[in-house]
């Protein structure tokens, strides 16, 4: 059952970077439309994401509940050490949607939309920005559990150049998600010309965040480059993530509208990959013990029977009503 477990784990954390981080991306698009596109744009966001903007954070949910039962003592390191940024994103994610149904419910339509959207796109900034961070944090290797120092202990694991590139690149690869996906929920030319050119500057942008990345690593110390080399399965990833690239904009450019999704999707797959990769065994890099990492942290074996028949048994349920819940609202819509 340990293997089911953390499967789940990272099956989870893949859907929620796949449709919770579309979700994000779409809100940080937003903010950098233009005044001629952003109504329609706005449209747009609420019938691709509407239906489904809340299931997206079930996701989130999920790993949350297999870190808390399975691997305990990983939660807590985190939930005490990374409580800042962790509270941010929590905080982000609540403002978002609740100011996306303010927005789009609201039987006034006056001023207060104004702020109703600009709170929905600083949200969607922060929400993606803070998850980064969290991610980054859990990789550096500067969080430490004996010291009693609230700078030591609070700030310096995730306050550095690398939590934070690693932040920003997850806003930038959000955004080219949610762009790629939008692309196929229109028919209209002139929308879909300026999300593929919205398309294009996340994807330039994602380039330019990625190198962000490697140059902070080295600022702090972290040999990324070194370490990426030595773990060829990971180094792999990464190139077939950006091999992938040509073929999806061929597939953009001849109107497709699946297979830009599914190469998009991959592309996130793949850096997620490398990154749990090189990660692999650990979940958490410490700075003053050995790392923690799924096997010195695990529950006992009766508490990981139980959870992994509860995840099987639960997917049976979840999975088949999540298909409905997008069939019914998504695939008849862009079947029309």
């Amino acid at each position: 059952m340990f293997g089911i477990v953390v499967l789940f784990l990272a099956v989870s954390l893949l859907f929620y970077c796949l449709f919770g981080g579309a979700d994000f991306g779409a809100g940080i698009l937003e903010g950098f439309a233009g005044k001629r596109y952003r109504s329609k744009g706005r449209k747009l966001t609420y019938t691709a994401i509407g239906p489904i903007w809340e299931a997206n954070h079930m996701w989130l949910i999920l790993v949350v509940v297999i870190l808390f039962m399975a691997f305990p003592k990983v939660y807590t390191v985190v939930s005490i050490h990374l409580h800042i940024p962790i509270t941010i994103m929590l905080i982000g994610i609540v403002l978002r949607g609740c100011f996306f149904t303010f927005r789009h419910y609201d039987a006034v339509k006056d001023k207060s939309q104004r702020y109703y959207s600009w709170i929905f796109v600083l949200s969607s900034i922060i929400s993606s920005l803070f998850l980064g961070i969290i991610a980054g944090a859990a990789t550096l290797g500067r969080i430490d559990t004996s010291t009693t120092s609230f700078y030591e202990g609070f700030i310096y694991p995730w306050f550095n150049e690398f939590s934070f590139a690693v932040g920003i690149f997850a806003c930038c690869i959000f955004s080219f998600l949610a762009a790629v996906y939008l692309i196929g929920e229109t028919q209209e030319e002139e929308l879909r010309k300026y999300l593929l050119n919205q398309a294009l500057k996340a994807n330039i942008v994602t380039v330019v965040a990625g190198g962000l990345v490697f140059l902070a690593a080295k600022i702090n110390g972290f040999h990324l480059i070194d370490l990426l080399l030595s773990h060829l399965f990971s180094a792999l990833c990464l190139l077939l993530a950006t091999i992938s690239l040509p073929i999806l904009w061929i597939a953009l450019r001849k109107r497709q509208v699946i297979l830009p999704r599914i190469l998009a999707g991959f592309q996130v797959l793949m850096i997620l990959t490398a990154w749990l990769w090189l990660q692999y065994p650990a979940v958490i890099n410490l700075q003053n013990g050995p790392d923690l990492t799924l096997f010195n942290t695990v529950a006992p074996q009766a508490t990981i029977q139980v959870l992994g028949w509860a995840l099987i048994v639960g997917s049976m349920l979840i999975l088949p009503a999540l298909y409905y819940l997008l069939r019914s609202f998504k695939f008849n819509t862009s079947a029309e």
